[in-house]
């Protein structure tokens, strides 16, 4: 709400990893990508350089999701989803944070992506690291 956005959507979701979760962290291999990512989600919380202020983000990547997801963007919504279903497919138990990244990052046309790109991150080989 602070940023004036709607729902809560994949860039939100990149910016609470990225401050709470040291295993999404080191997927970025000690790069300098960290700290220009996490300075660009910083001027959007606060309001520079919003291009997406107000608006609802959905890719149309990938399938809509059926539950309730009131105050979550579409996207948004599926990566929770995945996240719980990735949790699933290992064994059971909680989603953990790099599920939930790894689902994030698998929309390519989300806004966590978008974000990735202008700091420079090379989203292919992020992918590589969190699925390794």
């Amino acid at each position: 709400m602070r940023d004036g956005d709607r729902q809560i959507d994949t860039a939100h979701l990149l910016h609470s990893l990225l401050e709470s979760d040291p295993e999404v962290r080191a997927a970025f291999d000690g790069g300098p990508h960290l700290a220009r990512l996490l300075g660009y989600l910083v001027q959007r919380s606060i309001g520079y350089g919003l291009s997406w202020q107000g608006t609802v983000e959905d890719s149309g990547a990938l399938p809509v999701v059926t539950a309730d997801a009131a105050g979550w963007s579409p996207t948004a919504a599926r990566a929770m989803e995945g996240a719980r279903d990735r949790a699933v497919r290992r064994g059971g138990g909680p989603a953990r944070g790099v599920d939930l990244f790894a689902e994030v990052v698998a929309d390519r046309e989300s806004r966590a992506v978008e974000v990735l790109h202008r700091a420079g991150v090379d989203v292919g080989e992020l992918t590589g690291r969190i699925e390794g």
